[in-house]
């Protein structure tokens, strides 16, 4: 009878911790989210929060870094269409837990694409919030567009065919006025 209380309990337990983190779906606004302190946060040590995603229209990359150049044409073809910098943001969430590479040498990295893409926000994840946060790919490349209201409007969990890069680039365009 124990057995069965325990397995009962088990699978009580399974369904309220699967429930409590669903995937964003489009047209909905994630559930809100805080990097800070030990949890991550924007590269000069400040707070990031989710709410951050609202009043433009924002691309968020969420990377592993092992996969930092898996969907690089996506970007290139973002930075191509010069979007108005008072309507569109770019941000790039470093999901720092899923690589075996020291954090010094994920910055370095860092630094080399804020370079390149110095209109992109760059945010470290050090504890895979989003991931669980939001149920988006680990130990993968995942792009994510958002409305001014910060509803989602693009998703895709690995790397962008062309067919799909010119999805998040019409979905972008059609929500920047």
């Amino acid at each position: 009878m124990k057995a069965f209380q325990k397995l009962g309990v088990g699978i009580v337990i399974l369904a309220v911790v699967s429930t409590a983190a669903e995937a964003i779906e489009l047209g909905q606004v994630p559930p809100a989210v805080e990097l800070q302190g030990d949890l991550g946060g924007r590269l000069d040590g400040g707070a990031w929060r989710s709410a951050e995603l609202k009043g433009k229209v924002h691309v968020l990359f969420y990377v592993d870094p092992d996969e930092k150049d898996t969907n690089n044409e996506a970007s290139e073809a973002l930075d191509r269409e010069k979007f108005p910098a008072e309507k569109f943001q770019s941000v790039a969430v470093i999901n720092m837990a899923a690589t075996w590479m020291p954090n010094f040498a994920i910055s370095l990295s860092i630094e080399e694409k804020q370079k390149r893409y110095p209109r992109t926000l760059y945010v470290r994840d050090y504890k895979r919030v989003l991931v669980q946060a939001w149920q988006i790919a680990d130990d993968s490349s995942n792009i994510l567009a958002f409305d001014k209201e910060g509803r989602l409007i693009f998703r895709k969990d690995g790397k962008l065919g062309a067919e799909e890069i010119q999805r998040l680039i019409q979905a972008i365009k059609s929500h920047l006025d």
